[in-house]
């Protein structure tokens, strides 16, 4: 690897007008960032109840004492004994950074379909300590589009990331989904986002892009990524 070798006046030329471009696309992503937050919310009608290490927990407990609600959508399938490396990549984010968003009125939690064991499992391997919760054979993984029946997958209903994927294979696949909670107890759903939509949890890469190898992906994408405790 060798990019062309400058002066440093010629070297800072270069990068005043990278400069300009980057503060036009913070710009821009501050626009959407705020058109994100204008989005219209559903008012959710299910009461979904999940099974943690503590027992049954509604969607409404996740939130806690705050009023929003984050939910990263884990793909460990029930029996699989997988763990996700790209799953475990993002969540590897979490712990560090929720000390500070819950702070900011954010809860989160990660759901899967796996059973409460193999979450726990998963847990204490990797050292996580979020709220893991388990939907079972429950409506909620379906209902926002992360997990796929073997009849809709041979009938090519499956479809994911608001249909630009079917989905042939993989019964359950990942994304992130908020939610906000008024006084009177009433959920809504705000947002949800798929497949490249949840890089932005990812902090590591952010680091990988200001570097000259960038994400270094030469296997193709992600694929250095591993499980961290087998690098």
């Amino acid at each position: 690897m060798q990019n062309s070798i400058v002066s440093r006046d010629e070297w800072l030329t270069a990068r005043k007008a990278l400069l300009t471009r980057e503060l036009a696309m913070t710009h821009e992503l501050d626009a959407l960032r705020t058109e994100r937050r204008q989005l219209p919310w559903v008012r959710l009608e299910k009461d979904y109840v999940f099974d943690s290490a503590t027992g049954k927990r509604t969607l409404a407990d996740l939130f806690g004492s705050r009023s929003q609600l984050a939910v990263y959508h884990f793909m460990l399938t029930p029996g699989s004994g997988h763990i996700c490396p790209g799953c475990s990549f993002t969540m590897d984010h979490v712990d560090g950074a929720r000390q500070h968003f819950e702070q900011a009125d954010l809860a989160f939690a990660a759901v899967s379909r796996a059973s409460v064991e193999e979450i726990e499992a998963a847990k204490s391997r990797l050292g996580w300590s979020f709220p893991w919760v388990s939907s079972g054979d429950g409506d909620f993984n379906y209902d926002f589009a992360v997990s796929f029946t073997p009849e809709a997958r041979e009938a090519g209903r499956a479809l994911y990331n608001y249909g630009r994927t079917p989905i042939e294979k993989a019964s359950d696949m990942f994304g992130v989904s908020v939610f906000v909670k008024n006084e009177d107890g009433a959920i809504f759903h705000t947002y949800s986002t798929y497949h490249r939509g949840t890089e932005l949890l990812m902090g590591a890469f952010n680091w990988l892009d200001l570097a000259p190898k960038g994400r270094n992906e030469t296997g193709g994408t992600m694929s250095w990524v591993r499980l961290h405790d087998t690098y």
